[in-house]
């Protein structure tokens, strides 16, 4: 799947660090620049007493709860897999209309187990569409083994991200005419 021709970026992030803050700006700056991006990025924390978690679908920009609505003896949040189910399919047809950037709001325990939305990963890669993920740093290794090691890692700062896409933008111009961030690493 991952090849000397990728643009993968994994934005790791601490317990200090806001990357969901981060994905949403940058994408809303690169949205206003007529960048079609595609994906999802979580407005909310799971920490969250009221279990109201929510996302927002970047292609489409409308904003879905996934956590279930919880029962009174409920002790926790739960992911409603109904609901990321739907968010999958946004997400594969926005890649399917020819997104710029797929943006994957984690790789978390459910991407690390091959469930989640890891399988819009190999679309993009399919479709030679360049992916940003956040990686949670306990999780990076996990990360490396899923891609091959064939991935940038960018700290959880804009500036990071963007000197990312600059790159990743002139290769896109001259598809193939540019050496990829990846092609460099390798």
């Amino acid at each position: 799947m991952f090849d000397a021709q990728c643009d993968f970026a994994a934005v790791v992030y601490g317990v200090n660090d806001n990357p969901d803050q981060l994905l949403l700006d940058f994408t809303e700056d690169l949205r206003r620049s007529g960048v079609r991006t595609a994906g999802v990025v979580q407005l909310d924390s799971w920490t969250s007493d009221d279990c109201v978690v929510r996302t927002v679908v970047l292609s489409t920009r409308e904003v879905i709860p996934v956590a279930h609505e919880r029962n009174l003896a409920a002790t926790g949040c739960s992911l409603d897999c109904r609901k990321l189910a739907s968010i999958a399919e946004m997400i594969e047809a926005a890649i399917q209309q020819g997104a710029d950037l797929v943006v994957i709001n984690r790789f978390g325990k459910l991407e690390a187990t091959g469930k989640g939305l890891i399988e819009l990963i190999q679309q993009a890669a399919d479709a030679d569409i360049p992916v940003l993920i956040a990686v949670p740093e306990h999780r990076f290794p996990g990360w490396i083994k899923y891609s091959a090691g064939m991935s940038v890692r960018l700290p959880c700062r804009r500036a990071a991200l963007d000197r990312w896409w600059q790159s990743v933008a002139m290769g896109l111009s001259g598809r193939g005419s540019v050496t990829t961030l990846c092609a460099l690493a390798k």
